[in-house]
């Protein structure tokens, strides 16, 4: 099984979650025990419901307590590099348009495109990854090749760790 990299702060944030989650266990086993009670389980929604919500919450916590097992946890305030790597926020710039856009890489659990950070394993990272400043990358995307520039890159702990 190959390792996953995680930021320290997202490795809390899934142990969290996952305290979340097993402490509410008897909550969901309390709302299935009170719906079977309720008689006829075959036209019962509660206990549908209920049963639905266990699943679902066992299915997570077995998914956590996987991706945990295999985690790479990386304190970001210790990598400096001149290269794109794990944990870096880089500044890109389509060579077509002009717009540029700012990414933190981090794992694929604790990415939010949303928020500025993307995984890993996204196809815009991949790019990136062992590139400098000042270098082109090809990204395929749905709407096809996008060319970019890097314009910078930066970490925690200052750009390319100079800091």
């Amino acid at each position: 099984m190959s390792s996953i990299p995680i930021s320290k702060e997202g490795f809390k944030r899934l142990e969290q979650e996952l305290e979340q989650l097993k402490a509410a266990r008897p909550e969901v086993i309390q709302a299935i025990k009170e719906a079977r009670e309720e008689g006829d389980l075959r036209e019962n929604a509660g206990y549908d419901a209920a049963r639905e919500r266990q699943g679902m919450m066992e299915a997570r916590i077995r998914y956590i307590e996987g991706r945990m097992a295999t985690a790479n946890i990386i304190d970001l305030k210790t990598i400096f590099s001149e290269k794109v790597t794990f944990g870096a926020t880089v500044e890109i710039e389509d060579v077509d348009t002009g717009d540029s856009k700012t990414y933190t890489i981090l794992g694929p659990d604790e990415a939010e495109p949303t928020k500025g950070s993307i995984s890993i394993l996204s196809p815009v990272a991949q790019a990136l990854m062992g590139k400098e400043e000042g270098d082109e990358v090809t990204v395929e995307a749905p709407k096809g090749r996008i060319q970019y520039e890097i314009v910078s890159i930066k970490y925690l702990g200052g750009a390319h760790g100079l800091n």
